[in-house]
C-alpha cells in the first residue's frame, strides 16, 4: 500500500513513466477509474486526482462518456537558444540580470539574499500554511516572462486551440488588462490612430487615451466588426493595429463565425493590419471553437487571455502568446513597468491546474454560466426587453432599449435605487452615442429588483408609443 500523502503522486508518476518508455502508445485507452483504484489498492478519489494531473501535463487527454487515453505527443517548433546576455551597462540588461541571474557574484542586485528572507518571520509563515511547502520564487523576483511550469501548461493548452506556441512564446501578465497596456506601450505612439470595436472593451479606450492615441470605431454586430467599415476606416486612417475580441464579446456576448474570422484576416492581410485578439473567456468555450491567432499561425494576430474571469479577479493573472521576438520585447517593457508578475500566484494557478481542480471549477462554472444564460435572456424578455443575442459563453447580454431612452440617466435613476448598471453609451465612447441599450451581467440578471426597476422604466416607454427593444 502506497503511503497516504503520495498515493495520487505515484500513481501519475508510474503511468508517465509507462507512456515515455512506450508501454502505453498513444490512442491507448487507460484502466477505468473503477479498475485503475482496484490494481492500486487506493480510492477511486485518488485514482482521479492522478488522471487529472496526467491530463494538465499533457500526457493523457480525458474524453467524455469514453474514458482516459494517452495523449498523441505535440511537436513544437524549436525554440530559439537563449539570448546572449549582455554586461549591466543599461536599464533593461541590469534589469533582467536581476530576474535571471547569470552571475555568481551579485554585488549589483538590489535586494538581500534569499536566504536571508526564507529564515524571516515571512518564511516561517509561509511554511506554516502552505502544505506545498517554500520555494525560492517565494522570496525571488521570479523568471521575467512568468513561471515556466505555468507557461508550459499555457503553451499545451493553447495547443488545444489549435495555437501552435511554444512557452518561449508565453509571457505572463497581471491579467489581460496588463496584456493591453503592454501592447499599446510597444506599439502605439502619441497621435497614431487605433481600430476598436464599438461597442466595445471600454478599459481599452481608457488606456488607448491615457497614451494619446487616437481611436476610430468599427461598427460590431452580431458577426463581428462590419466589413465594409473597417475597409473604410483603414482607407481613412492607414492604421496598423486593431483590437477585437471575436469570442463571448464585451459587451455584446456575441461570437464571431468562422467564416467572418476569415473575412476579418483576408482584410488584415491586404493591409497590413496587426490584430490583437482578446480572449477573456477562452476557457468556458470549447477547445475546437475557431480561433484568429490559429487560423493565422499567430503571424499577424497577438493572443491574450487570462484567468481573471475564471477563476478569481483578485489573483490577477493572464498572458500574451505571439511570436518569439515580440515576446522579448513585451518582456523588457514589463521588467522596467512592473519588474515581474506574481510567481507566488502563478504558481497556485499551477498547482490547481496540475491537480485538477481547475478542470472540476471550470465544469461547473459551464454549467452555472449556460443556465444562468437562458434564466436571463427568459426573465428580460418577460420585462419586454426584446433583441437580445443569446450569450455565446461569456457573461454578458446586450439588451436594447426602447427608442430615445437616455441610458445613461436611467443608470443614474437606478443607482438611487441601490442598482448597478452599466449603459450602453460608455462602450461606444470612441464615436459617441447609439441606439440605447445596457449591458447586463447574466449572474444578476434575474434579481427582482433589477426587474422591477426596469419593468417601472420600460413599460411606460412602450405604452406611450415608444419603438420595442429589438
Amino acid at each position: 500500500m502506497m503511503e497516504n500523502g503520495s498515493r495520487a503522486d505515484r500513481i501519475a508518476a508510474r503511468i508517465r513513466a509507462s507512456i515515455d518508455a512506450g508501454q502505453l502508445p498513444a490512442g491507448s485507452r487507460l484502466a477505468s477509474v473503477r479498475a485503475a483504484a482496484r490494481e492500486y489498492g487506493v480510492s477511486k478519489n485518488t485514482v482521479v486526482e492522478a488522471y487529472d494531473r496526467l491530463v494538465a501535463t499533457g500526457h493523457i487527454e480525458a474524453r467524455r462518456g469514453s474514458g482516459f487515453y494517452v495523449a498523441r505527443p505535440v511537436r513544437h517548433p524549436a525554440s530559439a537558444p537563449p539570448p546572449h546576455f549582455t554586461e549591466a551597462i543599461d536599464l533593461v540588461s541590469l534589469l533582467r540580470e536581476q530576474l535571471n541571474q547569470h552571475y555568481e557574484v551579485r554585488a549589483g542586485d538590489g535586494r538581500p539574499p534569499v536566504s536571508w528572507m526564507e529564515t524571516s518571520e515571512l518564511g516561517r509563515y509561509l511554511r506554516r500554511g502552505n502544505r506545498q511547502g517554500v520555494e525560492a520564487d517565494d522570496f525571488e523576483y521570479g523568471h521575467p516572462r512568468g513561471y515556466p511550469p505555468l507557461r508550459e501548461t499555457i503553451a499545451r493548452t493553447l495547443t488545444e486551440r489549435a495555437i501552435n506556441a511554444g512557452a518561449e512564446q508565453v509571457l505572463l501578465t497581471f491579467g489581460a488588462n496588463h496584456a493591453l497596456d503592454l501592447l499599446v506601450r510597444h506599439f502605439v505612439t502619441p497621435g497614431e490612430t487605433v481600430l476598436v470595436e464599438t461597442p466595445g472593451y471600454y478599459p481599452l479606450f481608457g488606456k488607448l487615451r491615457l497614451h494619446r492615441a487616437a481611436m476610430a470605431g468599427v461598427p460590431r454586430g452580431h458577426d463581428g466588426p462590419d466589413p465594409a467599415a473597417l475597409e473604410a476606416a483603414i482607407q481613412r486612417h492607414r492604421p496598423r493595429l486593431m483590437f477585437v475580441q471575436p469570442l463571448a464579446h464585451n459587451p455584446t456576448g456575441t461570437s464571431m463565425s468562422l467564416a467572418a474570422m476569415h473575412r476579418l484576416l483576408r482584410i488584415a492581410e491586404r493591409h497590413d493590419l496587426i490584430l490583437i485578439e482578446d480572449d477573456p473567456f477562452a476557457d468556458l468555450i470549447p477547445h475546437v471553437t475557431p480561433r484568429l491567432a490559429a487560423l493565422d499561425g499567430l503571424q499577424r494576430v497577438i493572443y491574450l487571455g487570462t484567468f481573471s474571469k475564471t477563476l478569481s479577479a483578485g489573483l490577477r493573472s493572464g498572458y500574451i502568446a505571439a511570436g518569439e521576438g515580440l515576446i522579448d520585447s513585451l518582456t523588457d517593457i514589463k521588467m522596467l513597468t512592473v519588474v515581474t508578475s506574481s510567481g507566488a500566484v502563478e504558481r497556485m494557478i499551477h498547482d490547481m491546474i496540475l491537480r485538477g481542480r481547475y478542470r472540476r471549477h471550470l465544469a461547473r462554472l459551464r454549467e452555472r454560466v449556460a443556465r444562468a444564460g437562458a434564466e436571463a435572456i427568459t426573465a428580460l424578455e418577460g420585462i419586454g426587453i426584446h433583441g437580445i443575442e443569446p450569450p455565446a459563453g461569456g457573461y454578458y447580454l446586450w439588451c436594447p432599449l426602447p427608442e430615445g431612452m437616455d441610458d445613461v440617466a436611467l443608470a443614474r435613476r437606478a443607482s438611487a435605487e441601490g442598482i448597478f448598471l452599466a449603459p450602453g453609451t460608455l462602450f461606444r465612447q470612441p464615436d459617441g452615442p447609439g441606439p440605447p441599450a445596457l449591458r447586463i451581467n447574466i449572474c444578476y440578471a434575474t434579481d427582482a429588483r433589477l426587474l422591477d426597476f426596469l419593468r417601472r422604466e420600460i413599460t411606460p416607454r412602450l405604452s406611450a408609443g415608444g419603438s420595442a427593444p429589438g
